[in-house]
């Protein structure tokens, strides 16, 4: 494994981290806490070192997972990440809890679910740049931080190409960035990557894989029953991905090499971007995303790798 500086904090997390929202249930399947736990034994046995997690991935079911496997372990081993601003009723049915207060009581919950005093990144979810523009709410966060309950504050925008937040990211004392980022899925390149360089912050790229389609399992024409998250992509959007995932695997995945490896490779390899943070559902598959720290791609064999 390798490691990188996140940002401007003194923070060294893994290359490849651990992306939770499918202990949430919204995967299509329901964890049991051994499953949890071989998962996380095995991401720091790889040496993986970061935990992304989220308020909203089932009702603070994946922070209770992960919890609970921390209490059994050591939490200074662990860089953990967590979110705030919504509230899960059901599968994909959230509502939106944006005020200073509201988000005081999240990390309050959190925290207990975690069984933690600190979380070392606590991340704005995905709001609008209305809500972002609260002065009482950074204010609020910036207590906790003195307090040494948040360690960090970093916001996770919903739109890639959401430079509005980013550009004001170190003004709200946020030291992290996480966006969507994947072969598919390149418009941080544009604008969110360069505000980021120029303000010394950290990448978290969410969704590597993009939902699945880069691991290489999918031909044009596959589909996806109702308990999968992908059945409710556009269909038409779905064939024309898995067409250009067919002639990237046979124009730039290296022969040998496993396409979900090199897809998490390929993120990393952009120098603005700290850290992957794939999902995974068995020990097999974290073993296979920690894997692509070690893999190194030749900028002039695949010139697709770096803009």
């Amino acid at each position: 494994m390798k490691y990188r500086r996140l940002g401007k904090t003194e923070l060294e997390v893994s290359t490849v981290g651990v992306g939770t929202w499918q202990f949430g249930g919204e995967w299509g399947m329901d964890f049991t806490q051994k499953e949890v736990d071989d998962i996380l034994t095995t991401s720091k046995e790889c040496g993986i070192n970061l935990i992304d997690t989220a308020e909203c991935y089932g009702d603070h079911l994946s922070e209770k997972f992960i919890g609970k496997f921390l209490e059994q372990d050591k939490r200074e081993d662990w860089v953990l990440a967590t979110k705030f601003g919504h509230h899960f009723h059901n599968n994909f049915e959230r509502t939106n809890h944006w005020s200073a207060k509201e988000v005081i009581e999240q990390l309050e919950t959190s925290l207990k679910y975690l069984r933690t005093d600190y979380i070392d990144l606590y991340q704005f979810h995905s709001g609008s740049d209305e809500v972002f523009n609260n002065d009482e709410l950074w204010t609020a966060l910036d207590k906790q931080v003195k307090a040494g309950k948040i360690r960090h504050l970093g916001i996770s925008i919903g739109s890639n190409q959401n430079v509005h937040q980013t550009d004001l990211a170190s003004k709200v004392n946020a030291s992290a960035i996480q966006v969507v980022y994947n072969r598919l899925e390149r418009e941080p390149e544009e604008l969110v990557f360069p505000s980021c360089e120029k303000q010394d912050l950290g990448v978290l790229a969410r969704v590597p894989l993009a939902s699945g389609y880069l691991s290489g399992k999918y031909k044009p024409g596959a589909t996806f029953g109702q308990q999968d998250v992908r059945h409710k992509h556009d269909q038409q959007e779905v064939v024309e991905k898995l067409k250009l995932v067919e002639d990237i695997q046979r124009n730039e995945v290296p022969e040998g090499v496993n396409m979900a490896q090199w897809a998490l490779a390929w993120c990393l390899q952009h120098p603005a971007v700290t850290t992957v943070i794939p999902g995974c559902k068995n020990p097999e598959q974290v073993r296979l995303n920690a894997s692509a720290a070690d893999l190194d791609l030749v900028k002039e064999t695949h010139p697709q790798a770096i803009k």
